[in-house]
């Protein structure tokens, strides 16, 4: 029996995210098997929408090996095949099935580098963010449920509330937060530990994400002017990155770049950091608004999303709000601001905008978790 679930969702992310067309191809690519029968259900959704469905299903220990393991023409070629793949299709939608969050913890560092710099960015930063509708979501299974702490049923019935909600009527509610965003200038955050962060966002677009490249979805994002970033932020939320976890984070910055770094792992952080000029500058600054989400699971999918929380980008900026930095890094680290994570306070050009996680201002309450379920 076919689950109404699935089919409502494969419906939103084919109709409503992609806003995919007769005629258009799209490509489904997922990470490991357990996201089969939502693969099912975009495929006939695809077709019932005049489409043509395209499939790439990796297996994540099998993908550790080959990178493990590459030379440099390895790179090239997959890039050369994938990169041709990818400028023939018109939408992408990722699923990250994750049978285990740290399958690349164990790769060389060099060997994740050119990974980044000879696939990664050319297929994904370059092609596919640049030139496709696309949409990027996990799917639920027993590795997510332990990282989020629920059991499978919980965790499931909790993901298809977060991926199936109104994101129409978020969208909407999202409007004056854009127009207060688009007039502002100093931004000061202030939150736990010792985060007390200034930066200016003056000319950088405002876009708000509802539901249309990352599902769930839930933010609205800008960039910070590049040398504007001043000040030390301390990150609350554990994170994942290229397959590595990582408690604590905190930055320091001046003029816009990381000039001190403190943490677990300290060496680690280093070498992301280090990764090439752009990774010391930030990429994107974000206010997370998704009502369901509330607590970390250590996927930044969801964790982005964290209702009363801000992600604070390190690495890459967006086309749709460039601020001139490049980096093959896009880190989206996330501090809450709710009162079980420590408070905290945006300010925007000396007005208090948000408070432990709720905003105050009478225009922008409609974000509110209680108002938007």
């Amino acid at each position: 029996m076919k689950d109404p679930r699935l089919e409502k969702l494969a419906k939103n992310l084919v109709r409503f995210s992609c806003r995919v067309k007769k005629g258009e191809n799209v490509l489904i690519e997922v990470k490991d098997e357990s996201a089969k029968p939502l693969v099912e259900a975009l495929v006939e959704e695809i077709q019932a929408a005049g489409a043509t469905p395209f499939v790439n299903l990796y297996d994540q220990r099998i993908m550790r090996k080959l990178i493990g393991g590459a030379s440099d023409a390895w790179f090239d070629i997959m890039k050369e095949v994938d990169l041709l793949k990818m400028k023939k299709m018109h939408a992408f939608i990722g699923i990250n099935g994750r049978n285990n969050s740290y399958e690349f913890s164990d790769i060389p560092g060099p060997k994740m580098k050119n990974y980044m710099q000879k696939y990664v960015q050319p297929v994904h930063f370059d092609q596919r963010v640049k030139h496709t509708k696309w949409c990027i979501l996990a799917y639920p299974n027993p590795s997510y449920a332990q990282g989020s702490t629920m059991s499978t049923e919980a965790f499931e019935n909790f993901y298809f509330n977060v991926t199936t909600l109104d994101y129409a009527k978020m969208d909407k509610a999202m409007d004056p937060l854009v127009k207060l965003m688009s007039k502002t200038d100093k931004v000061r955050l202030l939150g736990p530990g010792r985060t007390d962060l200034t930066f200016s966002i003056k000319k950088i677009p405002i876009i708000k994400c509802a539901g249309q490249m990352n599902i769930p979805d839930g933010e609205v994002f800008t960039a910070p002017v590049k040398d504007s970033v001043n000040g030390v932020i301390e990150y609350n939320t554990p994170t994942v990155y290229l397959g590595k976890k990582f408690e604590k984070v905190i930055l320091t910055f001046k003029k816009g770049k990381i000039v001190k770094v403190e943490g677990d792992n300290v060496a680690k952080l280093e070498e992301i950091f280090n990764s090439d000029p752009g990774a010391r500058y930030v990429g994107e600054f974000a206010i997370g608004v998704n009502p369901y989400v509330v607590k970390p699971m250590v996927d930044i999918l969801f964790d982005e999303k964290i209702a009363g929380s801000i992600h604070f980008t390190p690495g890459n900026s967006y086309d749709e709000a460039p601020n001139g930095n490049h980096s093959q890094v896009h880190w989206d680290l996330v501090m809450i601001q709710t009162p079980e994570y420590g408070g905290g306070e945006i300010w925007f050009d000396g007005k208090l905008v948000r408070k432990d996680g709720l905003f105050v201002l009478k225009e922008l309450k409609g974000l509110n978790p209680e108002n938007l379920k």
